[in-house]
């Protein structure tokens, strides 16, 4: 399976990738904690993966972020 994300997913992997924490990044984005929060879990969830440290490696090993 391929797993494809949307541009807003790949920003938000790119801003945790920099190690911000999620309160820079909802502000960033101009959307809530709980929001950022949701929509990472649910890009763990599709990727199959447990945490989003491994998503960032994920989206790092395909030259995403």
């Amino acid at each position: 399976m391929i797993a494809v994300l949307e541009r807003e997913e790949l920003a938000l992997l790119a801003l945790f990738a920099e190690g911000l924490p999620l309160d820079i990044i909802a502000r960033r984005l101009e959307l809530s904690d709980r929001t950022v929060r949701r929509r990472m879990r649910s890009i763990c969830d599709r990727l199959g993966l447990a945490t989003p440290i491994q998503a960032v490696v994920w989206a790092a090993r395909r030259g995403l972020v």
